[in-house]
């Protein structure tokens, strides 16, 4: 039986009426009534102080840093640099002042005490007490800062405007006076001006309602899932094989593509090879020609399948108008691209090298006898290394080496982010700017091409000159596209109808539809300024859906042509209007003086991988920070598909004998979509606030599953995000709004669980196809596809992958 303590009536000594605060507090404690038991499980795992608290292991590293910390102070910590001891991270640092003070308040310790190593030890085993009531009456001494046992308005004010500045909640902590109201009115609805520490404890123990909740056997598939991959002891070669059919079941479209190519570089390769061996030239310089020549017909199909990769026209056009995307891999063609780019490398460096440092010095040091067959190529024999350059095949040859190298290298993954560190002097040699214009140096590329496979030193016939046979209808294919992109951007002409400058450096643009401007969602436009460059085309996705009587774009000001667009706009935007969100807003009206908007072209539309998402009936929409704007596209057609079937129904039933056709919504099948948003910063939900509002609205059926989640807050559970958690239930349940994101969907704090979110879908859709689409940075592409591989062969769930190019 546990024991019981029952506290009447306590007076203070000297037989007053007044009851002592301290005795007061105690009295409280002890007649709390035990948790239930789903209470008791959200306690475990709240108001935790510190996350990492595994005994020896985390006190050793604490007791470390003190040492570091403490060598000048002679082994005395001071306030300041407690939360750096514990492991706080630096945004940390006001809130760990607090819980230094309520630490040092519950042991009488002076204003701005120095502990010591001792002092601090007992300090950490409070903090990380696995007792929630010992969590909680921490919790409650940091808020009620006179100790006087109860928590006046002013103090919650303060605890709140301290958790927000710690989870960089900018918005929150404006309107603390706001929330501190709130929750006086839940926990004070008496209005005697105080909260206890029972008020508190009930708040913090009321779970998150749970808007979806796990079908079907979780227990069992959590086995499954559990379950190696592969059997920990098998054979070797078994092994191999089943890792084999699993990389051909994930790859298979990849595998036949680059197998044919591979297939036919190697045949070309072999062909030229075993041509030179039977000939005169073979005598003179050896298997050296052989191989250059070899190389050289590589290069000849190479060099044309480059371009075809970079049609964006007619790859958008097959895939909107034919069934080969589900045998080719459209989504890779920048990866095939890059790969062909590689194999030219590879291919210049066999063919440049084989004739530089092997064929030329033995034509200038064989013998006249020997050199004769090789008259009616060369002529006389040269007598200087020199001989060789200055001719068309090495002047051509040597400028193509060069303008090669720039255009790979400025083309590389640092180079083109601009991540790569360089001297001042050459900055501008990093960035999108950089490599966009040395691309461009490709045409000065193929015109040398060109001029190199005519004046070939071996061959005379010209139709053995096949050079410009491989690369005939490629090149026509893409200047044709180049011309169509140029044509089809100068009549395509824009009007800006509407600019809103974000937090986090966002611009959204609103303009009007070109006439017979036809997209879907998920698709991608180039915009060109010619204010800032008339060459400079740069791809965004399209944030409207296809029926929306407007286009839209949402640009993130990271580059130097985003941060210049960005400004060119701010100088004619104003503060935005009453009850419109924004920093920044400026808009065009019929008849009035508008804005002197920059002039904008657009070229496109393109296809990406998220306009696949109609061939799923259940989609996972994945985005990370500004990655998310294909996904909004998705979400809005998706809505506007809803509205337009309900439309439809009603006027059915209705009668009317105006029934509207179901333009939008006659292909549309999706029952179910899942969108995770992730992003580190507050105001970037200010971005797509009337999405997310919409989507609440006009979703009874919940066809769409909207998930936010804010990085900067801490996990739930942690110390520091308990009071937004709470605020957060609070006001979602008086007022439909999260306090996080603004909008009607509730936020998570941290990053999602992906295992977890996989794991739900498969539970809630057996036996389904789910379309796993992302955008955002690479970071997390290969946790997101090895999940949805390891889903697929374990489950009767099979997710497929898409990402994009970000």
């Amino acid at each position: 039986m546990e024991d019981m303590v029952a506290v009447h009536s306590v007076r203070v000594a000297g037989g007053g009426d007044v009851e002592d605060p301290d005795i007061k507090r105690l009295a409280t404690t002890l007649t709390r009534s035990p948790h239930p038991k789903s209470a008791a499980a959200r306690a475990l795992k709240g108001l935790k102080f510190i996350s990492n608290t595994d005994g020896g292991a985390a006190w050793a590293a604490v007791e470390q840093r003190f040492y570091q910390l403490t060598a000048p102070t002679n082994g005395l910590l001071p306030r300041q640099l407690f939360g750096e001891c514990i492991g706080m991270n630096k945004d940390s640092n006001e809130f760990a002042g607090e819980l230094f003070d309520a630490l040092s308040r519950r042991r009488n310790f002076a204003v701005d005490t120095m502990i010591d190593k001792n002092q601090l030890r007992e300090f950490w085993d409070q903090i990380c007490d696995q007792c929630f009531d010992s969590r909680l009456q921490t919790f409650f001494d940091m808020v009620d800062k006179d100790a006087d046992g109860i928590i006046a308005e002013e103090e919650v004010r303060e605890i709140i405007s301290l958790s927000a500045s710690a989870n960089k909640l900018s918005n929150i902590q404006k309107q603390a006076d706001e929330y501190a109201r709130l929750i006086m009115e839940e926990l004070d609805p008496n209005g005697l001006g105080y909260i206890m520490i029972e008020n508190l404890e009930m708040l913090l123990l009321q779970g998150p309602s749970e808007s979806v909740r796990f079908e079907g056997d979780s227990r069992n598939l959590s086995k499954r899932l559990s379950e190696p991959l592969m059997p920990i002891y098998d054979h070797p070669i078994r092994r191999f094989w089943r890792r084999f059919m699993y990389f051909l079941q994930d790859y298979w479209k990849r595998v036949w593509v680059i197998g044919l190519w591979i297939t036919v570089i190697a045949g070309l390769f072999a062909w030229k090879y075993v041509q030179y061996k039977e000939s005169d030239a073979y005598h003179v310089m050896g298997p050296c020609v052989c191989m250059a020549k070899g190389a050289a017909e590589t290069l000849k199909l190479n060099m044309a399948l480059i371009l075809l990769p970079v049609c964006r026209n007619t790859i958008t056009w097959l895939r909107n108008k034919s069934k080969l995307s589900f045998i080719i891999p459209f989504d890779d063609n920048l990866n095939f691209h890059r790969v062909i780019a590689i194999a030219i490398g590879i291919g210049v460096g066999i063919h440049a090298l084989s004739h530089l440092i092997c064929d030329f010095p033995r034509l200038l040091e064989v013998s006249p006898e020997r050199y004769m067959p090789m008259v009616q190529y060369f002529g006389q024999q040269p007598t200087s290394y020199l001989w060789f350059i200055r001719g068309w095949e090495g002047v051509t040859g040597i400028i193509m080496i060069v303008l090669m190298s720039t255009a790979f290298t400025l083309a590389s993954s640092r180079f083109r982010r601009g991540t790569v560190n360089l001297p001042k002097p050459f900055k501008h040699f990093s960035g999108f700017n950089a490599f966009w214009y040395s691309h461009h140096l490709f045409a000065i590329v193929y015109i040398c091409y060109i001029i190199h496979g005519i004046k070939l030193y071996l061959t005379h016939e010209w139709y053995k000159k096949t050079a410009w046979m491989y690369l005939a209808i490629p090149l026509l294919l893409y200047t044709g596209e180049r011309l169509i992109r140029v044509f089809r951007s100068t009549i395509k002409s824009v009007k800006i109808l509407k600019v809103i400058m974000y937090p986090g450096n966002v611009l959204a643009v609103h303009m009007t539809k070109p006439q017979g401007f036809k997209y879907r969602s998920g698709q991608y436009l180039f915009l060109n300024c010619s204010r800032i460059s008339s060459f400079e085309w740069h791809p965004f996705s399209i944030t409207s859906a296809p029926g929306d009587d407007y286009m839209s774009v949402h640009i993130r000001a990271v580059g130097d042509w985003t941060r210049q667009l960005s400004t060119f706009f701010s100088e004619v935007c104003q503060p935005p209007p009453m009850g419109k969100n924004g920093l920044l807003w400026a808009e065009r009206f019929i008849g009035k003086n508008n804005p002197n908007f920059p002039k904008l072209m657009i070229d496109g539309p393109y296809g990406a991988p998220t306009q696949d998402y109609k061939h799923y009936d259940i989609v996972l929409l994945v985005g990370l920070g500004i990655g998310a704007t294909p996904m909004i596209s998705v979400i809005k057609d998706i809505l506007n598909n809803i509205r337009s079937i309900d439309e439809y129904k009603n006027s059915i039933e209705s009668g009317s004998n105006s029934t509207p056709k179901r333009k939008s919504g006659s292909d549309f099948k999706t029952i179910r979509a899942y969108f995770y948003w992730v992003t580190r910063e507050q105001g970037s939900f200010e971005w797509f606030e009337s999405v997310m509002n919409e989507a609440g609205e006009m979703d009874p059926k919940t066809v769409i599953e909207m998930h936010n989640y804010c990085t900067s807050v801490y996990e739930e559970g942690d110390a520091r995000s308990a009071l937004i958690a709470m605020l957060q239930q609070l006001n979602h349940a008086k007022n439909g709004v999260d306090i996080v994101s603004g909008t009607r969907v509730m936020s998570h704090f941290a990053r999602p669980d992906w295992r977890a979110v996989y794991k739900r879908i498969a539970i809630n859709h057996p036996n389904s196809k789910i379309g796993v689409f992302y955008c955002g940075a690479p970071m997390l592409v290969k946790e997101l596809k090895q999940l949805a591989s390891d889903f697929s062969r374990k489950t009767s769930t099979k997710f497929e992958f898409h990402k994009e190019n970000f």
